[in-house]
């Protein structure tokens, strides 16, 4: 189930199952029940575990006017009551470390209130509205998903690793020992490359590890390999066993900026050892379609009959891995890995060559898959003819534009889309365009969206803004986050949610980028999932990215900001130079319930 919910008086409360993390959305039916509310106090209860208080980024200006536990940090939400009608929970940002427990949660979520000289009042446990649900990784029957964490220019990277924390060695060398300390965290405890790794790879390292390592096990298993990017030292390690076992093949894509015969890039260095180490069986094929062979799958075999595979966005790099915000799906089904498998082998045949495979049959059809072991979905692989590509571009930007017609509930369009800038897509002209449109609800962020817009007070209109704000220089009591300048994409993602929470959700996903040029030139996958729980969680992903770097934007100092000073990290006692507090009014819930403002049509989406 995608969604539990309960309701206490006039308090009603959902929980949004995603990908090892949980959207709370809670509502009041009565608006009357808003007046002189402070907000919101969210309790977590793992279980076997302690309860505890999700915490607030702000606290009130003097503490000491309010009801307060003592126990309890000043930002704690007992003691600073959300100023939201939803909120995403993802375990191991601030409370229980890098590990937290998987199993499930009990999230209780109260409603405070100031009394009549603006002062907040004690917690009244009769208001309280309680929901329980698995937090975990995905699965639904034989699909799983994964996602990296993708948030280095985050609080909780800091909070962890520090603000000039390393992703990797300084070292050019292509393999490198991950165990090896990489620094000390703000407490004074060291931590390893692999310690950072397994935070920032979170379920998509997690899954991806998996299925090498039950390849690596068993030797009875084969692997079949698209790579684009490939640089990650464990994964490297594994993929070199297994060639030395004679058990894998890979593609692996030449493009320029993949391959250079007098500088050699990464994936050279690897198609070297590759070689070397490689038996009978095992072989690497070199190749770029017409620009790139930009797809990144997995395939498991057992003898003659594929298995499983893994796809999706993620590059099999650090930065994909450990910076960038990506996704991966993997599909124990024996149909579906077949299809995947039949690709590799035509790729492999025509040695990637594009024309050649732009003439196949797999180039210019829909593969259709109903509902049943895995969700009902249809996948297209590029590169296509020009006539399809035009066709799949054009079906997916037709999928977007009936958002908001096909029913009467409230149309929503969520996405996070790494480039939607060139011009050559009609996917790009509505993603573009779609925030316009005040009769939906549209989220969505883009590492080059050709321009920043955010919450206007007042509309309806929806959010677009970029993984990228320049020189950030966030304002006490908010700790100072890292410049990923020069490391390549923070939104590596190529997603889009059509109909959450509506009667005919879908997502689409996988590597394609969307563009006209890349359906024709590209080795890519592109995924259309029709599936209400998958949807879901996809579009909770898309909130974090959106409402993290929607904020990360209104605080960027822009490109004019002075350089070489190196900002300090702010603790939490500085709000009180810097005007950074909760108010003690209910004025910030009236664009809540005000129907010409986005924040409304949020809480009546979610809540």
């Amino acid at each position: 189930m995608a969604v539990v919910s309960a309701t206490k008086g006039t308090l009603s409360v959902k929980a949004y199952k995603g990908d090892m993390k949980t959207l709370l959305a809670f509502d009041l039916t009565d608006k009357r029940s808003t007046k002189n509310l402070a907000g919101f106090t969210l309790q977590c209860a793992p279980t076997g575990q302690p309860p505890y208080y999700l915490q607030n980024n702000l606290r009130f200006e003097t503490p000491g006017d309010h009801t307060q536990d003592a126990k309890e940090p000043a930002n704690s939400s007992i003691n600073a009551p959300i100023h939201k009608f939803r909120w995403l929970h993802v375990p191991g940002s601030v409370h229980q470390r890098t590990q937290p427990v998987v199993g499930p949660y009990t999230y209780t979520v109260t409603p405070r209130y100031f009394d009549a000289k603006n002062s907040l009042q004690p917690i009244d446990p009769t208001l309280s509205g309680s929901v329980t649900i698995n937090v975990q990784p995905f699965q639904k029957a034989a699909l799983e998903l994964g996602f990296t964490r993708g948030f280095t220019q985050s609080q909780a990277f800091v909070h962890h690793f520090g603000l000039k924390a390393l992703i990797r060695p300084k070292s050019k060398d292509l393999i490198f020992d991950t165990t090896q300390q990489s620094g000390i965290d703000p407490a004074g405890d060291k931590y390893t490359f692999a310690d950072e790794y397994e935070w920032l790879g979170f379920t998509a390292r997690e899954k991806i590890f998996a299925l090498l390592n039950e390849v690596l096990s068993d030797q009875s298993l084969h692997l079949d390999m698209f790579a684009y990017d490939l640089n990650e030292p464990d994964m490297i390690n594994i993929l070199l066993k297994l060639a030395a076992q004679g058990r894998m093949r890979i593609i692996l894509d030449n493009a320029a900026l993949h391959h250079s015969a007098k500088s050699p890039k990464p994936e050279d260095q690897f198609e070297k050892l590759f070689r070397k180490a490689m038996k009978a069986k095992s072989d690497i094929l070199r190749g770029h379609f017409g620009r790139y062979a930009h797809d990144k799958a997995m395939i498991i075999s057992k003898g003659t009959t594929a298995t499983k595979v893994l796809t999706g966005s993620t590059n099999y790099s650090v930065t994909g891995l450990y910076v960038n915000s990506n996704h991966v799906l993997i599909f124990d089904d024996k149909d579906v890995a077949g299809l995947y498998s039949q690709l590799f082998d035509e790729a492999w045949t025509v040695q990637a060559q594009r024309a050649a495979f732009a003439a196949s049959a797999f180039a210019g059809k829909y593969y259709s898959f109903p509902s049943g072991n895995t969700p009902k979905m249809e996948i297209s692989f590029a590169p296509h003819p020009q006539a399809f590509a035009t066709t799949v571009l054009k079906d997916l930007a037709t999928r977007i534009g009936q958002e908001g017609k096909k029913s009467k509930s409230v149309g929503s369009v969520l996405f996070a889309v790494m480039a939607i800038d060139n011009g050559t897509s009609p996917v790009y002209t509505a993603l573009k365009t779609i925030h316009q449109n005040q009769s939906i609800f549209s989220y969505g962020i883009s590492d080059n969206p050709g321009g920043i817009f955010l919450y206007p007070v007042g509309k309806t209109t929806g959010v677009l803004v970029t993984g990228k704000p320049v020189n950030t220089q966030l304002p006490p009591p908010f700790d100072q986050v890292r410049n990923i300048s020069g490391v390549g994409h923070q939104i590596h993602h190529k997603f889009v949610v059509c109909g959450f929470n509506g009667p005919d959700p879908v997502v689409y996903c996988g590597s394609s980028n969307l563009a006209l040029g890349g359906e024709q030139q590209n080795g890519d996958n592109l995924l259309a999932i029709y599936d209400g729980d998958v949807a879901t969680v996809f579009a909770l992903e898309a909130l974090a990215l959106v409402d993290h770097f929607n904020f990360l934007d209104r605080v960027a100092k822009g490109p004019k900001a002075k350089k070489g000073k190196k900002p300090k990290a702010a603790k939490q006692q500085s709000a009180a130079s810097a005007g950074w507090f909760l108010s003690t009014d209910d004025k910030w819930t009236k664009p809540y319930f005000d129907s010409s403002d986005l924040h409304s049509v949020d809480r009546q989406l979610f809540g």
